[in-house]
């Protein structure tokens, strides 16, 4: 071979080489249009964060519901969504210890546009304070911290929604089959009303994004939330004087221990069950034998299949009495399943982190189950599409009395994000 010849594929070599890491650099570039609509959106976004926290909207509160809703509702008409209110039936409400008699509604939105893919974006508006204490807690602004009641949690998943949506509108973009929107206002107390249409529209549609506020210290999406039960024991003895004749008496108490200590190990911590009572109660006074007992166990499960066994176990033991006059009845409330990682949303993430990364951010995908339920288990329930959970904004100090913040300049990284993932799902990628 000539040394010419050598030389001129030596340098097609070298070309090659060096065009590969072009192209690559070239696909992880962000697009300019998407992030100039987010930034856009900024100061809008914390305009409509202002409005929702000055409406108290804890999960009893219908009043402040229904107005925080028709805020919302009006918000979404604008943008060109089909606005309707869901009213939880009594037939699809699961009643559990602490369901209020009355179940604040759903709003929904539908964006109908000109593709084929169906995408679901989930939020919800009640919090879990009471009523007044908007005046500890008013909208302010500190540094780069937007505080407010309710703020993280998760009135920022509702704003953040809204203004996605308006990215979207802004950029022209409507190559999805429907957007739908779905913010319920029962979340705080286990969403009785609202759960049958979280499960529902979840398992019609082809990607579900939920927009709780993600980690200031972590700043990621999660694929696995634990799943969340009780167990309320409630035992029927008969009374009699302590002293005089206990021996006429039947002891609630008694059985109640009885109870407690043969379910005291039925956690399985090798497959995340957990089973813990940590709440009891018994008698009216000293010299009294107790004719009422009752108690309350939290339980903790990974995997949906372990409530139908944990279940049944507890029933099963209960029938084994120390007192055969006692009366023993169990209630075991669901009242939240897990969300489970899969292959489906595994993948769907995998893509979000390449997004992100196009903005310069590094995006952790947690798939190990946390703290705390969430209503993207409901939409996961009977779904085989791929469901994520926060998707809004880094919050801290939900729950508290005065501390609770979003950070103000992850609003645009965030929309960001969330708009480039709809538009790729829209255009069947990371699907």
């Amino acid at each position: 071979m000539k040394a010419s010849t050598s030389l001129t594929l030596a340098a097609l070599v070298l070309a090659t080489l060096s065009i590969k890491p072009a192209v690559a650099q070239l696909a992880a570039q962000p697009d300019l249009a998407v992030q100039r609509a987010a930034a856009a959106q900024k100061q809008p976004l914390l305009d409509t964060l202002k409005a929702l926290v000055s409406i108290e909207t804890g999960s009893r509160d219908i009043e402040g519901i229904d107005q925080a809703s028709e805020l919302l509702a009006a918000r979404l008409r604008e943008l060109g969504g089909e606005v309707s209110f869901v009213q939880p039936s009594e037939a699809t409400t699961y009643r559990m210890g602490d369901t209020p008699e009355t179940v604040g509604r759903m709003t929904k939105a539908v964006f109908k546009g000109q593709g084929s893919k169906k995408i679901l974006l989930i939020a919800h508006m009640d919090t879990v304070y009471p009523k007044g204490m908007l005046t500890k807690q008013s909208f302010r602004i500190e540094g780069d911290r937007a505080y407010g009641l309710g703020i993280a949690d998760d009135k920022q998943g509702v704003a953040m929604i809204v203004h996605l949506i308006a990215v979207l509108k802004d950029l022209k973009f409507n190559e999805y089959g429907t957007l739908t929107v779905l913010i319920n206002s029962d979340e705080e107390i286990s969403s009785p009303g609202s759960r049958a249409a979280l499960t529902e529209a979840g398992a019609q549609h082809d990607a579900v994004l939920s927009f709780e506020a993600t980690r200031v210290n972590a700043d990621k999406l999660s694929l696995a939330t634990s799943g969340i039960a009780a167990v309320y024991i409630k035992v029927e003895g008969r009374a009699s004087h302590a002293g005089a004749a206990p021996e006429r008496g039947v002891n609630a108490l008694y059985e109640l221990s009885h109870q407690i200590l043969q379910m005291r190990d039925l956690s399985e911590p090798q497959v995340g069950l957990k089973l813990n009572w940590t709440v009891s109660q018994a008698g009216t006074n000293r010299n009294v034998i107790p004719a009422h007992a009752t108690a309350q166990a939290d339980v903790r499960v990974l995997r949906v299949e372990d409530y139908d066994r944990i279940e049944a176990t507890v029933r099963k033991r209960a029938l084994t009495q120390l007192l055969p006059e006692s009366k023993v009845n169990i209630d075991f409330e669901r009242r939240r399943p897990p969300l489970e990682a899969t292959a489906a949303n595994r993948k769907l993430a995998a893509h979000a982190q390449k997004i992100y990364a196009e903005i310069g951010r590094r995006l952790i995908v947690d798939d190990q189950p946390e703290g705390g339920g969430t209503d993207a288990a409901f939409a996961a329930l009977k779904s085989k599409a791929p469901v994520i959970e926060r998707f809004g904004l880094p919050g801290f100090g939900a729950h508290t009395a005065d501390a609770e913040w979003v950070a103000i300049d992850a609003i645009e990284p965030r929309l960001y994000l969330a708009a480039r993932v709809i538009m790729d799902v829209a255009r069947g990628k990371g699907l």
